[in-house]
């Protein structure tokens, strides 16, 4: 319990450390570096869901866990983002006023921190030691420019860059109550190990397809964001063999 608190502090935190850097670069970041980001984000989730949450839960059930669970993770996904539909950082020309559009965002960026934290805590409910540090550390690599690029929109709408900041931190703390979730249903009902690791799995993969990869691939760097992808992948690799 207390490695599930420090671990979803920690990678909740990270989405304030990334928008710490607001306090230091200028309004706005070219297209290139927000793609680099997205895209080395996208890898370190690819790795961590196919290298170790799906080995994982593969582990403690069998392929038919890991299939219902995978499925149901997309499909929860998909079905918030119908109450609370995604809106593009940059490129957004719907003519919402700012207000309407601002919380659209921050609602848009909490729903996708709810999967991740219950990773988190799904994670260390499994009798695999080091799994569950090794989930935090992804999910805490991927919220740092996930914060600075919410941050950024934010200061981009005349926010103070100190309220940004906070609005940014803040969008990453709902990750916290739900790794408690997580761990929780996890330890009392043993058999939802794999169904909850194959969830976090699916939740990531429709998260990395629909909107990592499109948006890095938005303003014409492709294969730069490819290249991005791939290192992302590889620096989750290594870090998996470390751990």
């Amino acid at each position: 319990m207390i490695e599930t608190l420090i671990g979803s502090t920690l990678a909740a935190l990270s989405t304030g450390l990334g928008a710490l850097l607001i306090l230091l670069l200028p309004k706005s970041i070219s297209h290139r570096s927000r793609d680099m980001m997205l895209a080395f984000t996208a890898g370190i989730m690819m790795a961590a869901a196919m290298m170790s949450l799906i080995p994982e839960a593969l582990q403690y059930g069998g392929i038919v866990q890991v299939i219902v669970g995978v499925l149901l993770g997309v499909y929860v996904l998909n079905l918030l983002e119908k109450f609370i539909p995604h809106i593009d950082l940059e490129h957004n020309k719907s003519g919402i006023k700012f207000d309407q559009k601002a919380m659209l965002i921050i609602a848009a960026i909490t729903l996708h921190n709810i999967p991740e934290g219950l990773s988190v805590g799904v994670s260390y409910a499994s009798d695999s030691e080091g799994t569950g540090n090794l989930i935090a550390l992804a999910i805490g690599l991927q919220n740092a420019p996930e914060g600075l690029l919410v941050a950024l929109f934010l200061i981009q709408q005349r926010i103070q860059r100190w309220k940004a900041l906070v609005v940014a931190t803040l969008t990453g703390a709902v990750e916290i109550p739900m790794a408690f979730l997580g761990f929780y249903l996890t330890t009392s009902v043993s058999w939802l190990v794999p169904y909850g690791l194959a969830f976090a799995a699916g939740a990531m993969l429709f998260i990395i397809y629909k909107e990592l990869i499109p948006e890095s691939h938005g303003d014409g760097n492709e294969r730069l964001s490819t290249y991005t992808f791939i290192i992302g992948v590889l620096f989750m690799i290594f870090l998996i063999q470390i751990f």
